[in-house]
């Protein structure tokens, strides 16, 4: 207190503080191992050692697939407890986990709202899923959410089950269904391919025995098996404050077993299991591998995604929060992306022979370009691996994509939405834009060899968007704005983009506040922006400031 540090004498204090007191004290300190990294190797050698432990654990399915293509209506049927009913106009609006008996044997279903959640919880660092059903509905045929839930599985590396769902319309084409799957690298069983494929009908039932027969079987060659006389361990699934009832949260558990009285901690959070309920609504005292759980005895909310671990006492929960606090960002494992300078110091030392890539472009014919180009990119100690390609800006769905599988995204000729932009640097995400094919090539090539050079970054400074247009003089157009973020500087090098896509790039030559000419306008302000040889405006065109610094590696 002395030094200005109101804490008492229960508080967890860092090592700096600490030192402060002791050095004062005369007392010499160290630093003591992490914990978490103690409690890792801990948790190996008992694995290791319960190998002849193991028993066979229930597969964890996840349904994936574009909206309304009956993915909820497909586990409706299969647990037959009209989930869709009760969502909101018939859309998944959260994670629900559920368990299902195929002839005596459980399987546990995840019902995600699309692939993020899916994605943005293998972010964090859980592997949850062991098999992922892709639900296409035989008359649309896949769609740009199919195609997004396609790589997001693949990034996963989990094998996929396709159902071809909708079979009792008049429209249903599967055969069209099973071409397009083809192109895109997924060969079905029938073709003489390795993926499973399934006819159902969510509505009459038709195909679904068969789809449950078919996960059963590639869960078996998969051999799931995990260790329930141990100490449990799992994964928050979804999170929810209940006015009533405090915190709860839906778990899965991954090993051992978790029992009502136990005290566990989930990212930054601790607490003691007060009581646990089931999928079905059921109280019960202990959970096994592979079974989902709601329960309740947190102090507060823990994040979808997070790790839960049981510990033996408080004092070991506040050792555990108290080094993953201490650790950078205070979420190590959500900031697991590399840049492409990271990427090239790897390559160097020998520790990446792939790099993935994330690849958004303007139109579908640059797409194509720069991916043939790049498949012709082969060195001997890396080559280069496109994980997802799409068309239009980058989306929070591309950055939790590339976050989870360590990619850089590669934009070509568009910019990213705001919301992907904050995501990217919070999860560490390198997003490089380019708009010259050869130097997008030259410098994945460079990479590539490990000899890529520092290059210049691009920092936007704010964003303004066009609301009204004004004539002024000699036919100069006077673009009408409202600063939407950041400020808007005079003689500052801008970009216009309309719906994504950049369409010039110039200097702002006159700034005005009604009639004065100003030098900077910040956030929520209006201002009149004049731009050096530009006029083609358009009301909702998004005018960008940025500048370019020099990229440290």
């Amino acid at each position: 207190m002395r030094n200005g540090i109101m804490a008492n004498m229960n508080q967890v204090i860092d090592y700096q503080v600490a030192t402060l007191v002791t050095t004062a004290l005369g007392i010499r300190t160290s630093i003591a191992p992490e914990p978490a990294a103690a409690a890792s190797r801990t948790a190996t050698a008992s694995q290791e050692e319960a190998e002849e432990n193991l028993v066979s654990r229930p597969p964890v399915v996840v349904v994936l697939g574009h909206v309304d293509h009956g993915k909820t209506s497909l586990l409706d049927y299969i647990k037959s407890s009209r989930v869709a009913d009760r969502e909101v106009g018939g859309i998944t609006q959260h994670i629900g986990a559920y368990q299902v008996e195929v002839d005596g044997n459980p399987i546990t279903f995840l019902d995600t709202p699309g692939h993020a959640a899916f994605t943005a919880i293998r972010a964090r660092g859980a592997r949850v899923t062991d098999i992922a059903v892709l639900v296409v509905a035989a008359d649309d045929g896949i769609m740009p959410q199919t195609l997004e839930a396609i790589n997001h599985a693949k990034a996963a590396e989990v094998p996929i089950v396709v159902a071809i769902n909708k079979m009792d319309l008049p429209g249903a084409d599967p055969e069209r269904v099973k071409r397009q799957l083809s192109e895109n690298e997924l060969l079905v069983e029938d073709w003489g391919g390795d993926i499973v494929s399934v006819n159902v009908s969510a509505r009459t039932g038709e195909g679904i025995n068969d789809l449950l027969e078919n996960l059963e079987l590639v869960a078996e060659i998969a051999e799931l098996k995990a260790n329930p006389d141990k100490q449990a361990s799992g994964v928050v699934i979804e999170a929810k404050l209940d006015r009533k009832r405090g915190p709860s949260a839906t778990i899965l558990v991954t090993d051992g077993t978790l029992s009502v009285g136990d005290l566990i901690v989930a990212g930054a959070v601790s607490g003691r299991v007060r009581a646990m309920v089931d999928d079905k609504g059921k109280a019960v005292f202990s959970v096994t591998p592979g079974t989902p759980a709601e329960i309740l005895g947190f102090g507060a909310l823990p994040e979808a995604g997070d790790q839960l671990t049981v510990v033996a006492n408080e004092r070991e929960a506040r050792t555990l929060i108290g080094g993953r606090d201490r650790a950078p960002g205070s979420r190590p494992l959500q900031s697991r992306a590399l840049s492409l300078d990271e990427v090239v110091k790897q390559v160097d030392i020998g520790d990446i022979k792939e790099m993935t890539l994330v690849l958004k472009a303007d139109v579908q014919g640059s797409l194509e370009a720069i991916r043939h180009s790049l498949g012709r990119l082969v060195d001997e100690d890396a080559k280069v691996r496109v994980l997802h390609t799409g068309v239009g800006a980058v989306t929070e769905s591309d950055v939790l994509l590339a976050s989870a599988s360590e990619a850089v995204i590669i934009s070509f000729s568009v910019g990213s939405e705001p919301s992907a932009e904050r995501l990217s640097d919070r999860m560490g995400v390198e997003i490089r834009n380019y708009e010259i094919i050869y130097q997008l090539i030259d410098d994945i090539e460079l990479a590539l060899h490990g000899m890529l050079e520092p290059t210049m970054t691009e920092v936007i400074v704010g964003r303004a968007e066009i609301r009204e247009l004004f004539g002024g003089r000699r036919g100069v157009q006077i673009a009408g704005c409202r600063v939407t973020e950041g400020r808007i500087v005079r003689n500052g090098t801008v970009r216009v983009t309309r719906e994504g896509a950049n369409i010039a790039q110039s200097t702002i030559s006159s700034l005005r506040h009604f009639r004065d000419e100003v030098n900077e306008m910040n956030a929520g302000t209006e201002c009149g922006i004049i731009l050096q040889g530009f006029n083609d405006y358009k009301a909702g065109d998004i005018v960008e400031v940025y500048r370019q610094e020099r990229a440290r590696r």
